[in-house]
Parts: C-alpha cells; sequence; structure tokens
C-alpha cells in the first residue's frame, strides 16, 4: 500500500494545509516587565504586526516570519497605549448593556430613550404577539417551553422594532422630504454594525432600525442628515447648514449620538461576542 505521502498531489495539500495551520498559531505570552499578558496570532494575510485591544483580552497579529523579539519591544514600546484602550473598554463594557439579561416577566426593555416594562401573558396564540401601550405586552403561546420564551420574545421584539422603525422613518421623511424637495428613490431599515444610515449615490437611503431604542430627535437627525445627502453628497458646509435648515438643535443630537452610540449599537444583543469593539495599533516590521 502506498504512503499518503507519495500519493499525486497529496504531499503539497499535506504541506499546504500544516502551514496554514501554523502561520495561523496562537501562542500565548506574559512578560514581567509589562502589566498584562497577551497573545500572539501569526496570519499570513498580516502584513504588519498590530495590537488589537478587546474588553479584557490583548493580541497581536504579525506575520508569520515576524521576529518574536521586534513584536515584544513593538508590545513594550506601546504598553501606555494598550492600558489605556483596556481601561476604555472596561468602561464601556460596564456601561454597555441596555438589553435585559433575560426576555420574560418584569423586563426592562430599551426603546425611544426610555425604558418600558415588560408584561408576558399566555395565549392561545400560535405565534407571539407583542403590544405597547406605555409598556410592551407579550403574548406568549401557552405550549412554548419555558426554556425558549426568552429567546422568541427577544426574536419578536426585534421584528416589532424593526416594524416600527419602517413606520417612524416613513412618517419623518414625509414631514421634511418637501421642504427642499429631497426624495429618496427608496428607504430600506437595516442592521449594521457600524453605520446608523447611509445614502446612495442613486438617493438610496438605509436606516439603522436600533435607532429605535435613542430618543426619537435622534432618529428624526439621522433621517434628516441622510435626506440631505439627496442634494449635498459630502459634509461640506453647504451641508451642514441644510441639515440646520431642517433641524436647527441637530447639534445636540449629533453628540448624543456620538457619546451613546456604542451603548445603542450593542442594544438588545444582537450581535453577541462578535459585536465586541476593537482598538487596534499597528506597525510597519521589515
Amino acid at each position: 500500500m502506498p504512503n499518503i505521502a507519495s500519493l499525486p498531489g497529496r504531499h503539497s495539500d499535506t504541506g499546504k494545509r500544516m502551514h496554514n495551520f501554523f502561520s495561523s498559531f496562537t501562542k500565548k505570552t506574559a512578560s514581567p516587565d509589562l502589566p498584562f499578558s497577551y497573545s500572539i496570532r501569526r496570519s499570513q494575510r498580516a502584513v504588519k504586526v498590530r495590537i488589537v485591544v478587546k474588553p479584557g483580552k490583548v493580541e497581536v497579529v504579525a506575520p508569520p516570519k515576524a521576529v518574536e523579539a521586534s513584536i515584544h519591544r513593538f508590545v513594550q514600546a506601546q504598553q501606555q497605549w494598550v492600558i489605556q484602550a483596556l481601561a476604555k473598554m472596561a468602561v464601556k463594557t460596564q456601561h454597555q448593556n441596555l438589553a435585559p439579561t433575560r426576555y420574560g416577566q418584569g423586563a426592562n426593555i430599551p426603546y425611544q430613550g426610555q425604558f418600558f416594562k415588560m408584561t408576558v401573558k399566555p395565549s392561545r396564540l400560535k405565534r407571539i404577539k407583542i403590544e405597547f401601550f406605555n409598556e410592551f405586552i407579550v403574548h406568549v403561546p401557552e405550549t412554548m417551553p419555558i426554556k425558549e420564551q426568552s429567546e422568541s420574545i427577544r426574536s419578536a421584539l426585534i421584528n416589532w422594532i424593526k416594524k416600527q422603525a419602517k413606520t417612524q422613518v416613513g412618517q419623518l421623511i414625509t414631514q421634511h422630504a418637501h421642504k427642499n424637495r429631497l426624495y429618496p428613490r427608496s428607504v430600506t431599515i437595516k442592521t449594521q454594525k457600524s453605520r446608523w444610515g447611509s445614502c446612495g449615490i442613486h438617493n438610496d437611503i438605509h436606516i439603522n432600525w436600533l435607532l429605535l431604542l435613542a430618543p426619537i430627535e435622534v432618529l428624526e437627525y439621522v433621517v434628516v442628515h441622510e435626506l440631505c445627502h439627496i442634494r449635498e453628497k459630502n459634509h461640506s458646509r453647504q451641508f451642514w447648514s441644510l441639515v440646520a435648515e431642517h433641524m436647527p438643535e441637530y447639534q445636540q443630537h449629533r453628540r448624543w449620538l456620538k457619546k451613546q452610540g456604542y451603548q445603542l449599537m450593542m442594544g438588545l444583543n444582537i450581535w453577541g461576542c462578535t459585536g465586541q469593539p476593537e482598538n487596534i495599533k499597528d506597525m510597519d516590521i521589515e
């Protein structure tokens, strides 16, 4: 029986797989001259050494041939930046949870800049139904197992908020569009990780439904912002003057979004662990 390595094409494939494995190998490093530990991850796609800071975690991504001593010197040189980034992450993580730990009776739900209680009622309906009368009333099928209820309620709540977003964004566009003939070709409510809104070259507007968790004025500001891009495709002085014409107090809502945007983007825990933010510092390496 021939050796596996001698079969046509197998040796090179195996070698490539082994090379890919080791080039993405992660090594944990602790140093007495640093107040934190870090891991080194070798990546063939990396052209620079870079430090990636996540909550409670420091990772150095490096090209396969980067010398470990050079990597360590870079981390040492950037240790103050790393310490500050870890501290910022700790503060953000501490205050990031707008969402309840469990979706059920008595949970506090963020909506339009406030928290509203959730009341759960058993129902003969086949699906969860959500109503809002100064509180969230959730009708849950009697046959639904208890262990499935929290996640099912969360999913139904997200769908309900998306529908509300479509309605409210439509109303705001109707309110503002006629003033300067700012008519979008289409309006789409989307789930976006890094944008609150956008306006394409053909005047297609996208709005992030998570803005429904913010005060209504913040949602209005983002809608106005994107509408104004129909006329001004940049952030020039003319653009901001147009925004101010529609919403004179827009700056306070813009500041609110910059300050509270992180919490808002993490609202309802829709991203899971992949939603964690990163601070990155990189360097060229020979």
